[in-house]
C-alpha cells in the first residue's frame, strides 16, 4: 500500500454514487502523483445498485485497468476489496490496483431482506442487542464498561475532520441514559449509517522504486509511501441469523480469520501496535478485544480503558459514521496514516507504530476480515 485517502463522510446529500466515489479516488491520484496508464485494475466497493460502477469511475479518472469490477459483502465489502486486489497482485496479473469504497446512506445494504430466519428482524441492531445480553449474563460485563466505548469513539472522533460526529462529544451518564433502542442497547451505543468515500493504491512489492521514478519531476510534492500487508485472515461462517449467535462466541469468523492473519504475518497480538475494531454496536469492539486476542475471551469488559495499544484513534464507526461498502478501506487508510506518520490524533503511544491490524465485520460477525500492516 503506497497511498490512501478518507474524504469526509456525510449524513446524506443528493449526490450521485460517482461523485461520492471520485471525491476521494482523485484527492488520493493527486496526493501520490501515481501514472494512470500504469494503474492495472480499478476495484469499487459499495452495497449501491448502480451497475458497470467501477468501469465508470475507471473512464472519468483516465484509467484503462484489465480489471474492473464491484464487490459487495455488506459492512466488509472494503476489505473484501483490499484482498481482490492483493490477491491479483500476488498472482502476477496486476502490479497496481487502485480500490475505492463508496456509498449512500440509502443504501441497500442497511436491511437483510432475503433472509426468511430473520423475520421481522431484518436488521443488525438485533443481533447486537443479543450479543450484548449474551455477554453481560455470561461473563458479567457492565453496562458501564460496554457503554463506555462510545464515549471514548466520540472523543476521539473530535479530532478526524472526515467524521460526521466530530461535533459532539458524550459523557457516560449521557450515553446510559440514551434511548433504549433494542434492550439493553441504547441510541449512542450504535452507530449511524452515513455517505462517504476512501480510497487507496495498492502495488507490488517489488515495483516500488519503478513505480517511485515514474512519478515526475513536477510531481515533487508527490509521494509514494510504502506499508505492508503482512496478513490476511478473512472466513464465513454463516449468513443467517439462526446460525450466528453460538458460533459468534465460541468460534466466530472474526477469530478465526484473526488466526490466519497472525499466522501469515508471523506475529502475535503483542506485536500490535495499532487497531482499528468493527463497533457498529459497542459491543462489537469487546468482542474485537477478544477476537484479536488482545483479551481473553470473556475479559473484553476489563479491557476498554487499557493503555497498550491505540485503538479506533479516528474515532470508530460510532464517532465516523458507518458508510458500509467504504468502512473497511477507510480503516486500512487510518492505519497507513498512522504507520507512516500522517495522523498523530489519539494515539496513546509514546512511540511511533510499526504494526497495525484492521478488524472488519460484516452483518454483525457472520464474516469477519483482518489485515495486519507493517510500516
Amino acid at each position: 500500500m503506497v497511498g490512501g485517502v478518507t474524504c469526509e463522510f456525510r449524513k446524506g446529500t443528493d449526490r450521485d454514487i460517482v461523485h461520492i466515489a471520485l471525491e476521494s479516488a482523485l484527492k488520493l491520484l493527486k496526493d501520490t502523483g501515481f501514472p494512470r496508464n500504469f494503474i492495472d485494475a480499478v476495484i469499487v466497493s459499495s452495497c449501491s445498485p448502480d451497475q458497470y460502477l467501477s468501469s465508470i469511475i475507471a473512464e472519468i479518472v483516465g484509467v484503462k485497468p484489465k480489471i474492473s469490477h464491484r464487490i459487495d459483502n455488506l459492512c466488509n465489502s472494503g476489505t473484501n476489496a483490499i484482498i481482490s486486489a492483493f490477491s491479483y497482485i500476488a498472482s502476477g496479473l496486476c502490479d497496481s490496483a487502485l480500490i475505492i469504497g463508496a456509498e449512500k446512506s440509502n443504501t441497500l445494504g442497511k436491511v437483510f431482506s432475503t433472509d426468511f430466519s430473520r423475520g421481522q428482524y431484518n436488521h443488525p441492531i438485533f443481533w447486537g442487542s443479543i450479543f450484548k445480553k449474551i455477554h453481560m449474563k455470561k461473563y458479567g460485563s457492565t453496562e458501564e464498561q460496554i457503554c463506555q466505548i462510545a464515549v471514548n469513539n466520540y472523543i476521539k472522533a473530535r479530532s478526524n475532520k472526515n467524521a460526521i460526529n466530530r461535533s459532539n462529544s458524550v459523557n457516560l451518564q449521557q450515553v446510559l441514559n440514551s434511548r433504549v433502542l433494542i434492550e439493553p442497547l441504547k441510541l449512542l451505543e450504535c452507530c449511524s449509517i452515513c455517505e462517504g468515500s476512501s480510497s487507496i493504491l495498492l502495488i507490488a512489492d517489488e515495483k516500488f522504486s519503478f513505480f517511485k521514478s515514474k512519478i515526475t519531476s513536477n510531481k515533487r510534492n508527490c509521494e509514494l509511501i510504502p506499508v505492508l500487508i503482512k496478513g490476511i485472515g478473512q472466513q464465513t461462517n454463516c449468513a443467517s441469523f439462526s446460525n450466528a449467535i453460538t458460533d459468534i462466541f465460541a468460534e466466530g469468523s472474526a477469530r478465526m480469520a484473526a488466526q490466519q492473519a497472525y499466522k501469515m504475518a508471523r506475529i502475535s497480538p503483542k506485536d500490535v501496535d495499532i487497531a482499528e475494531i468493527h463497533d457498529a454496536f459497542s459491543i462489537l469492539e469487546i468482542l474485537g478485544y477478544e477476537d484479536l486476542g488482545f483479551a481473553n475471551k470473556g475479559e473484553g469488559g476489563t479491557f476498554v480503558n487499557q493503555n497498550k495499544i491505540s485503538i479506533n484513534s479516528r474515532g470508530g464507526i460510532i464517532g465516523c459514521g458507518h458508510p458500509i461498502g467504504v468502512t473497511g478501506i477507510a480503516q486500512a487508510v487510518e492505519i497507513f496514516e498512522q504507520l507512516v506518520g500522517k495522523q498523530g490524533h489519539n494515539s496513546k503511544l509514546n512511540r511511533s507504530p510499526n504494526v497495525g491490524i484492521v478488524h472488519n465485520l460484516a452483518a454483525a460477525g457472520t464474516s469477519g476480515t483482518v489485515l495486519i500492516m507493517e510500516s
